[in-house]
């Protein structure tokens, strides 16, 4: 990796963050980062943008009360830009969360870093695109970096943080080390993977989840059951490989290889993804609205953030305000 301008500042000095593009994602950032403490700046081309972002921090915000605020931390410091130019003008961190568009995200990274101060670092939010292939274009593609969120990003803890073939290493350790001051929970990958880590183990079941619903196999609301009422309550606190491992009982990962590992051949799953044609794209959609039982898009939210402070605060990973 090339090395590129360093950071205007260090992560610990970091005070104000532009997030481009407010949608869920953006919009979860901010609500973050407000919480965390920071001055926020945030762009997004759409007419309505600023009234959806301000509603959704606002929805956002009675959970973060509950888990906590960063001394000084306040909605009303969050500014709405005119421009991108004057999002990042006097940004020290700059999180962009376009839509999942490689060309858009090729173009917008290029503009980002050509009206950001140099040696700022710029992280995406993309969930699968490897940053080599969004950095193509940008003329200071070395501050360039992934930091991928998982939804909510303002109550879900996790943030992959990887580098492409142009980016400097010392972004990547800068972004890391920031987002742990954030109050995320850092993992630092040493190599691009499309999907990087959680993506594609929340895909493979995904796939998975579709084909039982697309062949009549089971229905969206038992899918969901056999994962909050099964694994899911595992997987809060222990991942999937050490959650195995205690499978094989005293004698741990290798006894559970050698006793179960034949049946991983045995063809239960299908890797491939289903077609999604109509008939599969309306059964998952009547599911959902089932399983939903009447409530609001606003009242699921509600419940789910929480269920998650619930979680979080039950396996005592409640981070402390920074």
């Amino acid at each position: 990796m090339p090395e590129t301008t360093p950071a205007p500042c260090a992560p610990e000095d970091v005070r104000r963050i532009a997030c481009i593009g407010a949608g869920v994602i953006g919009g979860g950032w901010v609500a973050h980062f407000l919480a965390r403490g920071y001055d926020v700046t945030a762009w997004d081309p759409a007419a309505d943008a600023e009234d959806k972002l301000r509603r959704l921090v606002a929805a956002a915000w009675p959970a973060l009360e509950r888990i906590g605020l960063a001394e000084g931390a306040a909605q009303d410091r969050l500014t709405i830009a005119p421009t991108l130019a004057e999002a990042v003008a006097h940004a020290d961190f700059v999180q962009e969360s376009a839509p999942e568009k490689l060309e858009l995200k090729r173009s917008l990274l290029a503009e980002l870093a050509a009206a950001t101060r140099p040696g700022v670092v710029i992280a995406s939010s993309t969930s699968g695109y490897p940053m080599t292939d969004m950095q193509t274009a940008a003329e200071d593609a070395g501050r360039l970096v992934v930091g991928h969120p998982f939804n909510p990003p303002y109550l879900i803890p996790l943030v992959e943080v990887v580098g492409g073939e142009q980016t400097d290493r010392e972004a990547v350790t800068w972004a890391s080390r920031f987002y742990d001051l954030a109050g995320k929970s850092v993992i630092t990958m040493d190599r691009e993977l499309p999907g990087f880590i959680a993506n594609r183990l929340q895909e493979a079941l995904w796939r998975e989840a579709l084909h039982m619903v697309a062949n009549g196999e089971a229905s969206v609301e038992d899918i969901d059951a056999s994962i909050t009422e099964g694994p899911g309550l595992r997987w809060a606190f222990m991942g999937p490989c050490l959650t195995f491992a205690l499978a094989g009982g005293e004698g741990g990962m290798a006894h559970m290889l050698d006793h179960f590992g034949p049946s991983l051949k045995s063809p239960w799953t299908r890797l491939e993804a289903p077609e999604l044609d109509r008939e599969l794209r309306d059964a998952m959609v009547d599911g959902c609205r089932e399983a939903a039982g009447g409530r609001t898009y606003a009242e699921l939210v509600a419940a789910r953030d929480q269920g998650v402070i619930d979680v979080l605060r039950a396996t005592g990973r409640l981070g402390s305000t920074r």
